[in-house]
């Protein structure tokens, strides 16, 4: 969810039918009841100011309490214009649910409409006191709906901050109907992203070291719906709103 330069990737390359193969399932969540559980989730408020304004890619919105919704085993995260106002939600599982390696799969229906950026990633649980990128960042889905048909993942770190040099993007025909799973299979010498169980792209780095490799800690879940900003395209549609991102599930094997 950061600015990012993009090496292009055109199509989707096919592989295994599952990444979760000798794998358990270890922890799932499937948003059953009508609220967020919030021994699970976190939720993120405001603009980000004082300390990232904008949420670091100079987004238009205000993220609230009241900008999403739980309901029928699903969670909708939702954006919307009053006035001049954009609003809309972000959750995290921040000091609740953090992990280290496995597969880490959501199943989503993407908000479209130019100027939205729907993301499903993961932050590194030590980033308050190494800060980023050192703390590594995974996004497993990203897209923007200025590049239609297209989906982003990349990997930030130390070593790559700057030119997001371990990303990859595709356009994907059918991705924007209905829902599709989005998933990692995270080693510890490996990250492999996953599109409907089809192989993406994979980072395996010859050297292992901090400023390549943060990915040897556990790290907790992010869910957004971002308007606007650096990445998402200050050229809002706004007569898309209101528009939701929706949560069927998210599940770990290990």
């Amino acid at each position: 969810m950061w600015l990012k330069n993009i090496v292009f990737l055109l199509f989707l390359v096919p592989s295994i039918s599952s990444c979760q193969s000798g794998r358990q399932l270890v922890w799932e969540e499937n948003f059953d009841g009508n609220e967020l559980d919030f021994e699970i989730w976190n939720l993120e408020l405001g603009d980000g100011c004082p300390n990232l304004c904008g949420w670091g890619n100079n987004e238009a919105q205000v993220y609230t309490n009241s900008n999403y919704k739980v309901e029928n085993g699903f969670l909708s995260l939702v954006a919307k214009k009053s006035g001049d106002t954009y609003t809309s939600a972000r959750i995290n599982s921040k000091n609740k649910k953090e992990f280290l390696y496995g597969k880490i799969e959501v199943r989503a229906k993407l908000a479209l409409g130019k100027g939205l950026w729907p993301a499903f990633w993961m932050l590194g649980s030590n980033i308050d006191e190494v800060g980023w990128p050192a703390s590594g960042e995974i996004d497993i889905l990203e897209y923007v709906g200025r590049e239609p048909n297209s989906i982003f993942t990349t990997l930030h770190t130390t070593d790559s901050h700057g030119s997001s040099k371990n990303t990859r993007k595709g356009k994907i025909k059918g991705i924007e109907d209905g829902f599709h799973t989005y998933a990692i299979d995270w080693g510890q010498k490996s990250i492999a992203f996953y599109i409907d169980d089809q192989l993406f792209y994979t980072f395996e780095p010859k050297e292992i070291n901090p400023e390549i490799w943060p990915f040897d800690q556990p790290f907790y879940l992010l869910l957004n719906l971002a308007i606007g900003g650096n990445f998402g395209g200050h050229d809002i549609d706004d007569s898309i709103f209101p528009e939701e991102f929706v949560i069927d599930y998210i599940r770990v094997y290990q």
